[in-house]
């Protein structure tokens, strides 16, 4: 398999050529030693299952051999009975069948066809004819092991007669046999390991190490250029592992680039917000200024109108700072005390500016005195910036029908959770602004909206310690839920005010 890219900057085109940057392990230590070692140990063991049985076999075969030859003696003396065989014709026998004695059991009688110097004491017996696999096994590493210079009884069936031929010999020259085999087969095996594993390498290298490498390169790359298209993986067609991980390798990086993208726009977004507030912040306070000295006018009018004109001068001054927060991805911390939401959400309804010619009906059911313990300028621009996009979507409905559009903000303590609910009947969420829901630039379920609004909404409630998130209702509309707890109460400063006020 071949993974498909092009080399970028100061990679190198070779697939097994270190990327810069990037120590790569030595041969032993890194993936290619790791697949030639574990490919010899492998073949090495399976040669190791091949040689046990394999041995014993031998031996048996060996064995059966000598019995073999030595039968084909024993008929020929057998039939010069009751002839006495030479001494000189033994010798020549014995030495042919490399055995001490031989010994034909026949018609329940057993007789002595030739002999050499007996050994004083024989070490084993083996009855080729009642041999196991494991006792075979046991027996050909004793005599592999701890053979040479002991005397051994053989004895086997001549063919299929009832006759049986027993040699004594010495276990010298199969234990020799032994060796000389067991030094072959391993030999071979060095050989078929080598041969395989090499083999084997080769092709698991082109396989696997090598795409490995190309993918590691790769990665080097686009951390060096990452906002580069060319540099993103170009990964094979084929439909093994190694080509789906390329082909995940290079979706990822992709929506990394759209990420990096977004995040450059979001960060010249904030120098130009820098920018304007630099500007806003100047025309501001001049409109301060000036309404300072409106409200020095002895006008009821201009007394009743003046300090709501200025709490929105400080809220717009306020946003500007907000907008210019965010895109630096910081909020001031929540400076909390108990605020009576009541009058928080009357202050609200004042700034959605709902005249009468709206066909917007506000209702607000927070009950009288219910207070929560939070930052009372955060809370107002987490529920203006909700029931403003509410409002926003009522005025659509409005305009296209004339159905019923009302904007519900009730809220109800559970212990030390306020829980605050504000629910509209208008023509509900999106499918595409429901994923994208506290997502800035991408939640906004209107043209042209930017979804900062539910974006900060939500982060100024995690900062509270609260929860926000869009309930399913069975009607139609739209309905937010925010819960905020009440600080946990400090026991040392309450037994230190205690302490103070006795």
């Amino acid at each position: 398999m071949r993974s498909e890219y092009r080399p970028l900057g100061r990679q190198k085109a070779a697939g097994d050529a270190d990327a810069p940057g990037i120590a790569m392990p030595r041969f032993l230590d890194g993936l290619k030693g790791r697949i030639l070692t574990l490919t010899v140990a492998i073949i090495m063991f399976a040669e190791i299952v091949f040689f046990v049985p394999s041995l014993a076999s031998m031996r048996l075969r060996w064995l059966d051999d000598r019995l073999n030859t030595a039968a084909a003696a024993v008929t020929v003396i057998d039939g010069l009975q009751p002839l006495a065989l030479p001494r000189e014709l033994q010798n020549d026998t014995l030495m042919a069948t490399g055995t001490k004695a031989i010994v034909l059991r026949k018609d329940g009688m057993s007789q002595l066809l030739a002999i050499a110097d007996m050994p004083p004491e024989i070490s084993a017996t083996y009855d080729l004819d009642d041999v196991g696999p494991v006792e075979a096994v046991i027996d050909a590493f004793d005599e592999l092991l701890f053979g040479g210079g002991r005397a051994i009884r053989v004895l086997g069936h001549i063919g299929d007669s009832d006759a049986i031929i027993e040699l004594v010999m010495s276990d010298d020259a199969l234990r020799h046999a032994q060796l000389i085999y067991a030094r072959n087969i391993f030999l071979l095996s060095i050989l078929l390991s080598s041969v395989t594993a090499m083999l084997i390498f080769f092709r698991l290298n082109s396989m696997l190490v090598r795409p490995l490498r190309r993918q590691i390169a790769n990665m080097q790359a686009f951390s060096e250029h990452p906002d580069r298209p060319e540099s993103v993986f170009r990964p094979s067609e084929e439909g093994d592992e190694l080509a789906i991980a390329g082909r995940h390798l290079a979706t990822m990086q992709k929506e990394l680039q759209k990420t990096l993208r977004q995040q450059q726009r979001m960060a010249e977004l904030g120098l130009a917000v820098s920018k304007i507030n630099h500007d806003m912040r100047n025309i501001l306070s001049s409109a301060q200024l000036m309404s300072d000295r409106i409200a020095g006018i002895d006008d009821p009018v201009v007394k009743r109108v003046a300090p709501k004109l200025l709490r929105a001068i400080d809220r717009a001054a306020a946003y500007s700072r907000s907008v210019l927060s965010y895109g630096q991805v910081a909020e001031a911390e929540p400076s909390r005390r108990m605020v009576d939401l009541q009058l928080l959400i009357n202050d609200v309804h004042d700034y959605l500016d709902l005249s009468a010619d709206t066909a917007i009906e506000w209702i607000n059911r927070v009950p009288e005195g219910l207070s929560i313990d939070a930052d009372p300028e955060q809370l107002f621009r987490v529920v203006f910036n909700i029931c403003r996009n509410s409002v926003e979507a009522l005025a659509q409905q409005a305009r296209a029908e004339s159905s019923l559009n009302c904007l519900t903000v009730s809220a109800q303590r559970h212990g030390s959770v306020v829980s605050l609910t504000i629910d509209d009947t208008g023509p509900g969420m999106p499918q595409k602004a429901r994923e994208n829901l506290f997502a800035a630039f991408r939640g906004s379920a209107r043209s042209g909206g930017t979804g900062l609004g539910l974006a900060i909404a939500r982060e100024l409630v995690l900062a509270h310690g609260g929860t926000i998130g869009l309930v399913e209702k069975a009607g139609q509309g739209t309905l937010f839920r925010i819960e905020i707890p009440d600080r946990p109460a400090n026991l040392g400063r309450f037994r230190e005010e205690n302490a103070a006020g006795g």
